[in-house]
């Protein structure tokens, strides 16, 4: 974790674009709560093969006008090139200086990955047209990718991204930090050394939870599945719990150096706020690096 101490501490939080009317007045409120908090930058997601790419450029545009730096997703699968490179220019004229290179899922029924497989080759083609205009930040996985064939080629992937031009990385969200510490310390041997920083996922629901986990690969400890199982249909006593196990990870992670938390919010203001009460941050420790 020595390599992640030099690093400037920054905090963010994540949206998805609403689909609705009533999900954009949603979004607006829990803008306007976080922002409260004056985090480093929000970031708005990229659906599958670029299925919200017209929502995704309004919600990244319309949170960006408000005052604070709002970074998009963007993946490369299932995209050409030129797409891509007027994306990146709409995005450079608007002001926007940070964007999460994704390689991206493949939406049920696309056939073709697109002119890029790999966010490698996303981060570099970025790089190539834009030169270093864009902070990119890049996906990095603690408990190793699904789909990876082993985990020795997931830290060859990462260390890919950032031979390619990477800045820094947001990890998959995780609740066994001890997953986090062994990963930074892999890259560390391999002379990796970009901030790495830790996503953080609120437990507010319970179903909910372990069917994003099952789609990504996090692993739901067993003690904390056996405990949100007894509360069954009690969300209070699940909220509860939960803000008090990601709070403690979270403190854990601080104190060994993390360099800032990216909140996955699914749109909630609430759970979020809460932990970030819970750990007292301070305007000395919000400095972006």
């Amino acid at each position: 974790m020595q390599s992640q101490k030099q690093f400037k501490r920054r905090f963010s939080f994540e949206f998805f674009p609403p689909k609705t009317d009533q999900g954009k007045e949603k979004l607006q409120v829990v803008r306007d709560q976080l922002a409260g908090v004056n985090p480093d930058f929000f970031s708005v997601t990229f659906g599958a093969g670029g299925s919200t790419r017209d929502r995704t450029i309004e919600t990244v545009l319309n949170l960006h006008k408000q005052g604070i730096s709002t970074a998009p997703h963007l993946s490369c699968v299932g995209g050409t090139r030129e797409e891509i490179a007027e994306l990146l220019d709409l995005y450079k004229e608007n002001g926007i200086n940070r964007i999460v290179a994704l390689r991206g899922d493949m939406p049920s029924g696309m056939g073709a990955s697109g002119e890029m497989r790999y966010a490698n080759e996303l981060v570099e083609f970025i790089r190539q047209h834009s030169g270093d205009h864009f902070n990119l930040e890049v996906a990095a996985y603690p408990e190793f990718h699904p789909q990876a064939r082993n985990a020795e080629e997931d830290l060859k992937n990462f260390a890919r991204k950032v031979e390619a031009g990477a800045n820094s990385a947001i990890t998959q969200y995780f609740f066994n930090p001890e997953s986090y510490f062994y990963f930074i310390d892999r890259l560390e041997k391999m002379g990796v050394t970009i901030p790495v920083v830790p996503g953080i996922m609120p437990i507010v629901n319970f179903s909910s939870l372990v069917r994003f986990s099952d789609m990504c690969g996090a692993e739901i400890p067993r003690w904390i599945r056996k405990q949100l199982e007894a509360y069954g249909d009690d969300s209070v006593s699940i909220r509860k719990f939960g803000e008090e196990v990601i709070t403690r990870m979270c403190e854990k992670l601080l104190e060994a150096g993390a360099p800032g938390l990216h909140f996955y919010t699914l749109n909630q203001a609430e759970p979020s706020i809460s932990i970030w009460k819970n750990l007292g941050i301070s305007e000395r420790e919000k400095i972006a690096f």
